[in-house]
């Protein structure tokens, strides 16, 4: 009997062996990247842009970004040996590193091996986020990276260009190091690459358990026969049991973008190749100069001479022919989206009828139409005349909207100048702003908790699009219930743009006159006169208020809702808050949530208000939200919202600007100061 439980156990060891020993492969294809299906932990200044590209730095100085694979990757299986080898892998994806407008950028970006994928007090610059001058060449780091720099630093003698591969163990210096270069098929030549050219650059890594190799090429062309850097070594002393895979990068006193658009891996063989055609488009190059020889351009401009003075002169007089029929575009004008013609924007608003307005402000009214071309329709909004926005705020609207795209902003379909007639085209958004369907409501109408929960974070997530994840940092200044839209399916989107402003990633903004509406205007913004992305989440977290509790930032009784919001709370009783219509039909931790969440916000001090990212995550329950039962511990209150209206004297820097919204498309209240 006793050999026969031996000898099934012996079989039960033989037959299941081989799936306790072996560890599950892991692969993975990322033909661009999708917030919600690409299983990526983001950290530092990385984000996933709409377009599908992976960024990991944008042009700030000093920044670092990570992206890992969420999920850990088994490469030792203890359980199979004594002396377990590292697993094999193969990786490929596709880089782009744009520089600034002028001069050099830096530094680059690492594909990175690592226990973790945090990594505490790492440096940028030269430590590329990965490493800082005390962790550096530690044996614990258990780090492999492959390394393409742009700036010289840690190989000196070997790199006075920059501009490099590198594979490094443990530190950034590397262990093998080439130029950025190809070898062409079948020959041993190489071309050289300009890491920091903003062209697409396709890489390979690939450990096959005794060498590295890499491999770099154009996008546009097949993957080179030799690789660029071929290293001898095992990484089994290197590794641990699991590991995280991803990607490092770093800015420094020389800032570049660092994009990632597209990304293969696999433990189990070669790794999938990227389907090129599906990559996003890689952002746009800046690099300048010429690629050519100087002594072509020197040829082709002495053989060409006569032919462009031709030219110049039958140009010349083409365009002061055509200059004396046509409307002078201004500068602002050369960059904006479609232009529509008069004539169909007065036929689509019946002649700019009294009975198509659907909203009034300080702007101008704004019309419903229907376009007489394609029958779709629109919403216009017509400048007046003597309005405080004149043409810079009217440009400032065009180029900031015009160019942005998400599904939580309102879309600018064109725009339109005749003579001194303004007009501007939006999509047009059914159910009015979210202002009135608050508190002007017919027919009983209320909105349910859920659609105000979904507003609340659609209202977020186009702020974060603002404020981090566009091409420029936009704050839009007049973030309030009537400037947010609501659409068929009731969903939120921001407008009204014509008070925003834009500036560089990694700058501050220079405005110094005082605009908005009163009981969203941030203290240190009206001392100031500097707004900011901080400026804007004050005012987010006051419209947070206003949206559970049904009650405006302030109205003439002197009441304000902020200090009313405190008040609530520290008697414990900030559930009392809540809108009366919504008959305690809501649920209670998300309500709390929103609510602490408002007052965090807007508290005075703009260093305590989360960003925007952050808010985010506080909404999708990715990070919990810190605890504010005792304010003093965020930093004591320089006296409530209504004691600042007090100090601030607004008759001095402000002048209102009253009116009532029918459909609520534009401003009501705003104020402005020099």
């Amino acid at each position: 009997m006793a050999g026969s439980y031996s000898l099934a156990f012996l079989l039960f060891c033989f037959v299941f062996s081989p799936v306790f020993a072996q560890p599950q492969p892991t692969s993975f294809i990322l033909n661009g990247f999708n917030r919600s299906e690409s299983k990526l932990t983001l950290e530092g200044g990385s984000i996933i842009r709409p377009s599908g590209a992976l960024k990991l730095t944008n042009k700030s100085h000093d920044t670092i970004g990570h992206a890992f694979y969420s999920e850990p990757i088994q490469m030792l299986d203890k359980k199979s040996s004594p002396s377990p080898n590292a697993s094999s892998f193969s990786t490929t994806f596709v880089f782009a590193i744009v520089p600034p407008s002028s001069g050099r950028g830096g530094h680059g970006l690492a594909f990175t091996l690592s226990p973790s994928k945090q990594f505490p007090g790492a440096a940028a610059g030269h430590y590329m986020g990965i490493f800082n001058s005390n962790t550096d060449a530690l044996p614990s780091n258990h780090i492999f990276a492959v390394e393409f720099d742009t700036v010289n630093g840690f190989n000196d003698d070997s790199d006075s260009e920059g501009n490099h591969v590198g594979v490094n163990i443990n530190s950034m210096y590397s262990k093998a190091m080439e130029p950025a270069s190809y070898y062409l098929n079948n020959t041993e030549r190489n071309e050289e690459i300009k890491l920091e050219s903003g062209d697409p650059i396709h890489a390979w890594i690939e450990y096959d358990g005794s060498f590295v190799n890499v491999t770099i090429s154009p996008l546009n062309r097949d993957k080179p026969s030799k690789p660029l850097i071929s290293y001898p070594i095992g990484l089994t002393p290197f590794v641990e049991e699991t590991m995280y895979v991803g990607f490092s990068a770093s800015t420094g006193k020389m800032p570049s973008s660092h994009f990632i658009l597209g990304w293969s891996f696999s433990t189990n063989g070669e790794a999938s190749q990227l389907n090129i055609s599906q990559l996003p488009v890689p952002p746009p190059n800046e690099k300048n100069g010429s690629s050519f020889d100087p002594l072509i351009i020197g040829l082709i401009v002495a053989l060409s001479t006569v032919t462009v003075l031709l030219l110049g002169i039958l140009i010349y007089f083409t365009l002061y022919k055509r200059n004396g029929k046509s409307e002078d575009l201004e500068d602002w004008e050369l960059e904006c989206p479609h232009r529509f013609r008069y004539k169909d924007l007065y036929a689509a608003t019946r002649g700019f009828k009294q009975s198509e307005i659907i909203g009034v402000g300080g702007f101008g009214a704004v019309y419903k139409g229907v376009l007489p071309t394609t029958g779709t329709e629109v919403a216009v909004k017509k400048i007046n005349r003597n309005s405080i926005q004149g043409p810079r705020e009217f440009a400032a609207e065009i180029e900031s909207l015009g160019r942005l795209r998400h599904k939580n902003l309102v879309n600018l379909q064109g725009w339109c100048k005749q003579k001194n007639d303004l007009l501007l085209i939006y999509d047009y958004i059914p159910n009015g702003s979210l202002h009135s369907l608050l508190f002007n409501q017919k027919q009983g109408f209320v909105l349910s908790w859920e659609q105000r929960f979904n507003i609340i974070k659609g209202i977020a997530a186009g702020l974060l699009y603002l404020h981090e994840e566009w091409e420029l940092v936009v704050i839009h200044r007049d973030v309030k219930s009537s400037n947010v839209l609501i659409d068929a399916e009731m969903n939120a989107r921001l407008g009204d743009f014509g008070l925003a402003r834009l500036y560089d990633h990694g700058t501050d903004s220079h405005t110094t006159n005082i605009v908005g509406t009163v009981g969203y205007i941030a203290p240190e913004f009206a001392r100031n006169g500097k707004a900011s992305t901080s400026s804007d989440v004050f005012a987010y977290g006051v419209l947070l208020l206003e949206v559970v509790s049904g009650k405006k930032p302030v109205d003439s009784r002197n009441f304000f809702l902020v200090d009313w919001v405190i008040e609530c709370h520290q008697m414990g009783q900030i559930l009392d808050t809540t809108d009366p219509k919504l008959n305690s039909s809501y649920v209670i931790e998300e309500v709390k949530l929103v609510l602490l969440l408002g007052l965090l916000c807007s508290h005075p001090k703009p260093e305590v208000r989360p960003s925007m990212r952050k808010v985010v995550r506080y909404l999708n329950g990715d990070d919990q939200l810190p605890s504010i039962d005792n304010w003093d511990s965020f930093g004591a209150r320089d006296g409530t919202y209504s004691k600042f209206l007090e100090i601030i004297s607004f008759d001095s820097i402000t002048k209102s600007y009253r009116s009532s919204s029918t459909g609520g498309i534009t401003s009501n209240s705003i104020c402005t100061g020099r």
